[in-house]
């Protein structure tokens, strides 16, 4: 079984920052983390263009939770990818901290965290989460918390040494998110994370992912396909239409920034999930 979130009392520090969570753009206006104008990707084959994004326009405040909804096909993945600077936009312009994406790759601004955790067989936990550190250890800023701390801020306090093989799909996934925050990041893309998990190790993952949020004052951009899981984690869920990708709608999340496992019964989050089946189903 996955262990509860521990130890975050014990990284309350860790962030640096004072600014009240679930309200980012509160007090002088800052400059978004992530800006995008008319952005479009297209993929050539040999038969056909294929266009996934098309003038794609959004911001991203600093330390926001932002959460993608859509079909299948509608960009959200390739967003992320062309935000991490691993796709290139065919038009348009996209901004990470007032710069172009490659500087904050280079800058490991950025941690991506992907539905296939990914995880070398042959290290254990702690060795994995170490691994970034060690393979670019002259340019990546190091973490104000250790390997082992991210490890206990995930919940996997005494599961170190621990192989891939030992542990469960869920605390795998924990032990792909701290590695994913080894470098300090200051955006965390994270790719349907909890896609291939059971209902029930998905919705404690939930909770905890959002106790991490909280916790270092990330910015923060989860795709996902559950329509109730864009609702429990968000401030705000991105809607993404298809054919060609864009964005069909932006909707703010109004429930209480301290959410449990009850809210998910509240007239409230049944109210904003059925508004969001309504939008989904007209994209």
């Amino acid at each position: 079984m996955d262990a509860g979130l521990s130890g975050l009392s014990g990284l309350s520090g860790l962030s640096g920052l004072d600014l009240p969570r679930d309200a980012p753009g509160t007090g002088p206006a800052r400059a978004p983390a992530i800006s995008c104008r008319n952005l479009q990707v297209r993929f050539f084959t040999e038969h056909r263009t294929i266009t996934a994004l098309q003038g794609l326009n959004v911001d991203v405040p600093t330390g926001e939770f932002l959460t993608l909804l859509g079909p299948s096909g509608c960009g959200k993945s390739t967003l992320l990818r062309v935000v991490a600077d691993l796709v290139q936009p065919n038009h348009g312009e996209v901004r990470v901290f007032g710069a172009l994406p490659q500087v904050a790759r280079l800058n490991r601004d950025i941690g991506f965290v992907f539905q296939d955790p990914a995880l070398l067989p042959w290290r254990n936990a702690l060795q994995n989460v170490e691994l970034p550190l060690q393979v670019a250890v002259n340019r990546v800023r190091r973490a104000k918390a250790t390997p082992r701390e991210l490890l206990e801020l995930v919940g996997l306090k005494g599961n170190e040494r621990a192989y891939p093989h030992e542990l469960s799909g869920g605390m795998r996934q924990r032990v792909s998110i701290a590695r994913a925050l080894a470098s300090d990041p200051k955006i965390l893309l994270m790719d349907e994370p909890f896609g291939a998990l059971d209902e029930i190790t998905r919705e404690r993952l939930n909770e905890e992912l959002r106790r991490v949020w909280r916790e270092l004052g990330i910015t923060l951009l989860f795709v996902t396909h559950s329509i109730h899981e864009a609702a429990y984690l968000g401030q705000r869920v991105l809607m993404m239409a298809a054919n060609p990708g864009r964005v069909h709608a932006i909707v703010p999340v109004e429930l209480p920034p301290d959410r449990t496992p009850a809210l998910r019964e509240s007239r409230e989050f049944i109210a904003l999930t059925s508004e969001l089946r309504r939008l989904l189903g007209a994209c």
